[in-house]
């Protein structure tokens, strides 16, 4: 069990489980010798003392470290650790494209090309090498905030040229993108890749998939015997040229696709040039049925002609053979209508006695994880060796909180239990955050898993302000925050307001300090006034408490005794600049 904190190879931090998998499951650890995150997949314990899926899994390794491209995931580190077999990737922090369309709905067609663009560029990469995918879907194209594509899980990846391939009839991937010839049992080549992209594209451009069914193998059927919709019905402005690629993408019969990912991609290229505005629509140049069923055909033909044949003989037999081969056949007859109610009755005997007995999946919430796994197995049940942590400020920590299927559902013996394990509470109680830095604080909270926004909040400059000094926060201090949660901190953005200089408390000097400092045009004018005292500020044209812009003008009144220096102003402007 992978457990965070733990280190692989005395290297890796494991910090949390962010991905599962039907072969492996997909950690955010943390680089302790270069000093970065990454994303280590590491191969499920019930499958790391399976041969056949080491070799495989080994096999993703070396068929994805070939790869070099930015559109597909960087692999650092390929190794073994006392059993656990791993593979060390680039960290992305973005979303899977189902996430996005689930969130969106259905893409723009600039989107979707742009898309398509990238997915193609990177495949092609892949199939020049002569590798593929064999798994394209939308879960495993991660899509990063500046629109960067990244091409995810090589992990049923396959290179033509590998001595190893014993795969070829094996049906993996989503099935609602498996191309026809894997539908029909047959092996993976370049151009199922193409088929995937295209169903992918078709996906992107209307929100829905093509082909729906209530179970996987109605689905295959309608992969392999029904036309694609056709997606005009729900994009009825879509250019030709883009339907032509999803028409040739997805044919039936792979001689009709793009030769590789290259193609493909040179294609959407040009899609939405002006020299393509009125292409006409892709015909299909290789009929769309397969050519086993042509021979399947031609054989039930024959078979009908000596069946014909057979008839005109038996038309030429006499009244007497027929009347022996009557009794013949009724006796035959008898017997194998006996036959095929005994043979009934036995399979429906064997069928009730073999009908996998389903068992109540017992409630094990509070206990520990070595009880929960001993009264699940007692209960004929199998527990999944990855347990998964959840906070919780009900279930002691170490203590099991919940299982999925979860306690009371009906599963069949053996069935797989996963069990939810309580970190205890780690919720952070939140205090008063105000005086103190806001990049300190930021980190403490990151430490705990929560979010900070640092916003700024307009204050005048009355009071001296740090400029990362938190002078508010809008959640409130006692208040519990979980990992994930967000917290915005607010720091001062000053708004400088002219004070009272009339207040008797400025000197001129100390005018002409701040008019310099915040740009402002200073106009003085110096009055007789004998009831104020020498240099007295007497008048200012913005009244304290008005917002300071720069570049704007400021007069000011300043007291005399004599007329003599007020005559002598006269000689000039007044203005400091």
């Amino acid at each position: 069990m992978i457990m965070k904190g733990q280190k692989i190879s005395d290297r890796y931090q494991i910090v949390k489980q962010i991905g599962e998998g039907g072969m492996a499951n997909v950690y955010l650890a943390y680089d302790t010798i270069l000093e970065r995150d990454v994303a280590i997949k590491i191969l499920r314990g019930d499958l790391a003392t399976d041969e056949k899926f080491v070799r495989r899994f080994q096999r993703e390794a070396l068929a994805a470290s070939s790869l070099s491209h930015p559109n597909i995931v960087e692999v650092y580190d390929v190794g073994e650790d006392k059993g656990e077999y791993y593979i060390v990737m680039e960290y992305i922090e973005g979303k899977h494209l189902k996430q996005l369309l689930k969130k969106r709905g259905k893409l723009t067609l600039s989107e979707v090309i742009d898309i398509m663009s990238q997915l193609t560029d990177g495949m092609s990469v892949a199939h020049d090498s002569y590798i593929i995918h064999r798994d394209i879907k939308p879960q495993n194209i991660m899509i990063l905030e500046n629109g960067l594509i990244k091409i995810t899980d090589f992990g049923i990846a396959m290179a033509l040229n590998s001595t190893q391939l014993t795969q070829t009839n094996s049906v993996m991937g989503s099935v609602h993108y498996l191309p026809p010839e894997q539908a029909n049992g047959k092996g993976a080549t370049l151009k199922s890749d193409i088929y995937s992209m295209g169903i992918l594209m078709y996906e992107l451009l209307t929100g829905k998939l093509p082909y729906r069914g209530d179970t996987a193998i109605e689905v295959a059927l309608k992969q392999l015997k029904e036309p694609l919709p056709s997606i005009k019905d729900e994009v009825p402005n879509l250019p030709q040229s883009v339907e032509n690629i999803i028409i040739k993408a997805t044919a039936k019969n792979p001689k009709n696709r793009y030769q590789d990912a290259r193609e493909m991609h040179n294609d959407l290229v040009t899609c939405l040039d002006e020299s393509r505005a009125n292409e006409k629509p892709y015909k299909l140049p290789y009929p769309e049925l397969d050519p086993d069923d042509v021979k399947i055909v031609t054989h039930k033909k024959e078979k009908a002609k000596e069946e014909d044949n057979e008839e005109k003989v038996a038309t030429q037999i006499n009244e007497s053979d027929y009347k022996k081969d009557s009794k013949v056949l009724i006796i035959l007859a008898a017997i194998f209508t006996g036959l095929v109610l005994a043979i009934t009755v036995i399979a429906g005997i064997l069928f009730f006695l073999g009908k996998p007995k389903e068992v109540v999946v017992p409630d094990v919430s509070g206990l520990t994880v070595k009880e929960a796994i001993k009264k699940l197995q007692d209960a004929n049940l199998k527990v999944n060796d990855v347990q998964k942590e959840i906070s919780s400020d009900k279930v002691p920590e170490g203590s099991v909180v919940k299982t999925i299927p979860e306690a009371g559902t009906k599963k069949t013996k053996d069935y797989e239990i996963t069990l939810y394990v309580s970190l205890g509470d780690t919720k952070l109680l939140v205090e008063d955050y105000t005086g103190r830095n806001a990049s300190e604080v930021t980190g403490e909270l990151k430490a705990h898993g929560i979010y900070t926004k640092v916003e700024k909040q307009e204050v005048d400059d009355t009071k001296n302000y740090n400029d990362m000094e938190i002078i508010g926060q809008d959640v409130e201090p006692g208040t519990k925050l979980s990992d994930g949660d967000t917290i915005t901190l607010y720091i001062p953005d000053v708004v400088t307001v002219y004070p009272d200089f009339t207040s008797g408390s400025y000197i001129l000097k100390e005018v002409e300090d701040f008019c310099t400092e915040h740009k402002i045009n200073l106009n003085i004018e110096k009055v007789f006034n004998a009831d104020y005292a020498e240099g007295t500020i007497i008048y200012q044209s913005k009244p304290a408490g008005y917002t300071v812009t720069e570049n704007t003008s400021l007069t000011i009144k300043v007291s005399t005794l004599t007329q003599e220096e007020i005559d002598d102003d006269d000689d000039s402007d007044g203005i400091i600049d």
